[in-house]
């Protein structure tokens, strides 16, 4: 059976990716980074995610990316924003190199394992401007994917995949729907409270697409209060 790997960091696109890559006939590797973020909620999210949708390999890699500071959500010294993002302007969650370090290692663990494809949950619609987010950024990294391994010498590169990257955040939820994503097991607030927080960007573009979605019964508590639903 072809396998791929998933990028799975326990959020709310990245279980529909895995979810997606399942539908399209694969063996899914999933993996994870324990990278210095602020909670490790996200990790227990990507756990329990991997377990619902039957995915039996699982890895948790530690590459500690909060040594040099530099984002929101590895320096609990800089204040995770409330109020919005400003048109054109990169939020402080930015987190230096993530996804070139991620996917780098993915493609490691592609070539070691053979497998054909590399799931990402990316989005370039409803995200927050992050530059490793976009068409052109995968179309490089592709290219890069060719030149840098035996594999893609021999013309096996993995392909880069990323499913969600043109789709509007209630796409997404309506796609998670039809995948039988366990929603409430995700978890995509950016910090790591009992509860989602309801105000961080990723909470807010996550409770309106619910909404508009038709299922205001998965948004959070404090996402509720806040929408008046």
């Amino acid at each position: 059976m072809k396998k791929a790997i998933v990028l799975l960091s326990g959020g709310l696109d990245s279980a529909t990716s895995a979810a997606q890559a399942k539908a399209d006939g694969y063996n899914v590797i999933a993996v994870s980074f324990r990278y210095g973020q602020r909670h490790e909620r996200e990790l227990e999210a990507a756990r329990r995610v991997a377990q619902a949708l039957g995915i039996t390999e699982h890895f948790v890699v530690d590459v500690n990316l909060s040594q040099w500071g530099g984002s929101a959500l590895t320096d609990p010294s800089v204040a995770v924003p409330t109020e919005g993002v400003k048109p054109g302007e990169i939020p402080v969650t930015y987190v230096p190199g993530r996804n070139t370090v991620f996917i780098a290692i993915a493609l490691s663990l592609a070539e070691a394992r053979g497998a054909e494809a590399i799931y990402l949950g990316i989005n370039a619609v409803d995200y927050s401007g992050y530059p490793d987010c976009r068409p052109e950024y995968l179309e490089a990294y592709q290219r890069l994917a060719a030149l840098s391994s035996k594999a893609g010498l021999e013309g096996r590169a993995p392909r880069l995949a990323a499913p969600l990257v043109m789709d509007s955040k209630v796409d997404i939820i309506r796609r998670a729907l039809r995948l039988g994503v366990p929603i409430l097991e995700t978890w995509s607030c950016y910090q790591g409270g009992e509860e989602p927080c309801g105000v961080c960007d990723s909470c807010r573009i996550r409770d309106k697409a619910l909404v508009a979605a038709g299922r205001p019964d998965l948004v959070s508590r404090r996402g509720r209060e806040l929408l008046g639903i």
